[in-house]
């Protein structure tokens, strides 16, 4: 059920949390609440990118597997105003606050415990970690059962504040190599292109005529030659998309190697990410190193700077409210039927 699992750059003990059902087999780490294996047992096929301690962890950066927050995506300017204040918080990334800052929660550990199908993962983000008001109590429950994975990342906060999640997974479905032939349907008509520092402008083009039309499944690769000014820039993917209606809904389905992945979520959108800077120099599970165009993320969440613009959702959590971010990755076996039409 458990294991040790190393120890951070702290030298706290890191421990693996383990569940298995007749399909799949799972590996989750208290250090930043991190999916570390996801292997299809019919298989014995690892889906996404991980390490085997948590020492590596700790050297990297690319938050393979980890919860994010306490805001997914960039804050330019690493400024934000709520309630007539404005807050500072820290840039790592250029000007910018990128996944949460220096500290987010995918360099926190997390208090672990298994019950059941379910790994329960706690933390306490203090008052002005980062520069964020309030004392936010988090707690992220992974749950496995005959579909996949059912994540639910909730929030609670003495003081309004921000609090907007994702799970930043790395998938190949062929387990190595390129996802450039991965087939994806995204069920968005609208993606946000990014000004020059990788943060989402704002704005919303609709997808219909440009790389970025996915409504139909077409091979993620098929337009990585473009010469869209967006595509060049990010060197393939690397945007927000907007996904239409409420609640838990289907957002993405990716197939390959006779397997079919659905993303599904309550959050407003989606982050589609193909491991455009990924090189190579990071050596994973099976001694498998994950290189360029190698990994997809299909990471739900609020549009990005979300907080800094008028025009969409913001990421506010209110003082002893309880929000609840949900992210499900389902894996089946092909049935090879047409995707429908968006």
């Amino acid at each position: 059920m458990k294991k040790q699992f190393g120890h951070n750059q702290h030298g706290e003990p890191a421990t693996l949390y383990l569940l298995e059902n007749d399909r799949f087999r799972i590996a989750v780490t208290d250090y930043g609440a991190t999916l570390v294996s996801f292997i299809d047992k019919n298989r014995d096929l690892e889906l996404v990118a991980g390490f085997d301690d948590v020492e590596h962890y700790v050297q990297h950066t690319a938050h393979f597997g980890s919860t994010i927050g306490r805001v997914a995506n960039r804050i330019k300017d690493a400024k934000f105003d709520l309630n007539g204040k404005t807050y500072h918080v820290c840039a790592n990334k250029g000007n910018n606050s990128l996944h949460g800052g220096v500290v987010g929660f995918d360099k926190r550990m997390f208090q672990g415990r298994v019950e059941d199908n379910r790994i329960v993962l706690t933390a306490t983000s203090p008052d002005g970690e980062e520069g964020y008001p309030g004392n936010l109590q988090v707690q992220v429950t992974y749950r496995l059962d005959e579909r996949g994975i059912h994540i639910e990342c909730e929030g609670v906060s003495d003081q309004t504040t921000l609090f907007g999640t994702t799970n930043h997974s790395y998938f190949n479905l062929n387990g190595n190599g390129s996802i450039a032939g991965h087939r994806v349907q995204l069920f968005a008509d609208a993606y946000a292109p990014n000004d020059e520092t990788g943060t989402a402008t704002g704005d919303l083009v609709l997808c219909e005529n440009t790389p970025f039309d996915f409504r139909n499944e077409k091979e993620i690769g098929a337009d990585f030659d473009s010469d869209d000014e967006q595509i060049r820039m990010t060197r393939g993917y690397d945007h927000h998309y907007s996904i239409q209606g409420s609640g838990l809904r289907t957002m993405a389905v990716c197939r390959a190697n006779g397997l079919r992945l659905e993303t599904r979520s309550n959050l407003p959108g989606i982050h589609f990410y193909t491991g455009n800077f990924l090189d190579g120099s990071y050596v994973g599970h099976r001694g498998v190193a994950y290189g360029y165009h190698e990994r997809v993320c299909f990471e739900p969440e609020y549009y990005p700077n979300a907080i800094n613009y008028e025009t969409h959702e913001k990421p506010v959590l209110k003082a002893g409210e309880h929000a609840v971010q949900i992210i499900e990755y389902w894996l089946d076996d092909d049935k090879e039927e047409e995707s429908s039409t968006f």
